[in-house]
């Protein structure tokens, strides 16, 4: 009889162990695939997703591409071994992800995309700013401080990004009749770029009033090679990282477009859990921009 309760007693233990990492497992648990975090925007992203991944109780696993398309295939495969129920991407071009979304499609796992959308592939919402919008707001801030007619540089993000072409959309809506358009370089959205870049235009353009950056990090790297030249020159940025903030308060930059990356971040493990939950996520969820000048 005792070694017939001790037997049943060890069952219920190797039972309940069972059952106990059985509902570890059975966690919710969502992957994040960050384009880059060499850039203070997508490290606030990343931190916004965490804060509520933890506040939800949700296991968040958090990836770096290093804006290398290759390494963020890799990171997606990664996270589908590792059995993700939700990945949440911020792209690091929108035609390269495509295939990393299509990879996590075939193996029946949801794509969020945060930020910079996908061209190709199927994706269950998108969260981002209205980039276009804020391009406008960029424009519209630059004609009203230099006048029609002003001769004005653009620099570009990474080619082929939704943020890019859309920033670059909303901005040149505004210029198209009003202002001079005289270079437009793609910078990468890097500071050292912005700096060669903003360098080499001052050096080839004699007159220059205004330069529409298509996010902060560039805009800080032309606003030094402006400093450099000794020439007055509105520079205009996007995204309003803390660095750029610092420098229109300082009187540096003349504004940069506000978007919230905490909030991205945040909405993304949001959306997540309702996809996990089998509820409705709407196709585009925009988040609010404001110019900081």
């Amino acid at each position: 009889m005792r070694k017939i309760l001790v037997s049943l007693m060890a069952l219920m233990v190797i039972t309940t162990s069972f059952a106990f990492f059985g509902k570890k497992d059975d966690g919710k648990k969502v992957g994040l695939v960050v384009s880059t975090l060499n850039n203070p925007f997508f490290v606030n992203l990343k931190e916004g997703a965490e804060d509520k991944a933890a506040e939800l109780g949700i296991e968040l696993i958090a990836l770096d591409s290093q804006n290398d398309p290759a390494k963020e295939l890799a990171n997606v495969e990664d996270l589908m071994v590792k059995g993700v129920d939700v990945i949440l991407i911020n792209p690091t071009d929108s035609d390269a992800v495509a295939r990393a979304v299509m990879q996590a499609n075939r193996n029946n796992i949801p794509v969020i995309t945060l930020d910079r959308g996908a061209s190709r592939g199927k994706v269950v919402t998108h969260i981002a700013s209205d980039n276009v919008a804020g391009g406008e707001m960029a424009g519209k801030f630059i004609l009203e401080k230099v006048g029609k007619g002003a001769k004005v540089v653009e620099l570009e993000g990474i080619p082929g990004t939704t943020a890019a072409r859309d920033r670059g959309k909303g901005f040149n809506n505004v210029a198209k009749g009003n202002l001079d358009v005289v270079a437009k370089q793609a910078a990468d959205f890097d500071r050292a770029k912005g700096l060669t870049v903003m360098e080499n235009i001052l050096q080839a353009e004699s007159e220059i009033d205004a330069v529409f950056a298509h996010n902060d990090e560039m805009a800080l790297g032309a606003l030094k090679a402006v400093e450099d030249s000794g020439k007055k020159i509105l520079v205009v940025g996007f995204d309003a990282t803390d660095d750029a903030v610092a420098s229109v308060k300082s009187g540096g930059l003349g504004a940069t477009v506000a978007q919230q990356p905490k909030m991205i971040g945040a909405m993304g493990v949001e959306a997540a859990v309702k996809v996990i939950n089998g509820e409705k996520t709407e196709e585009f969820i925009p988040v609010e921009l404001e110019l900081i000048k």
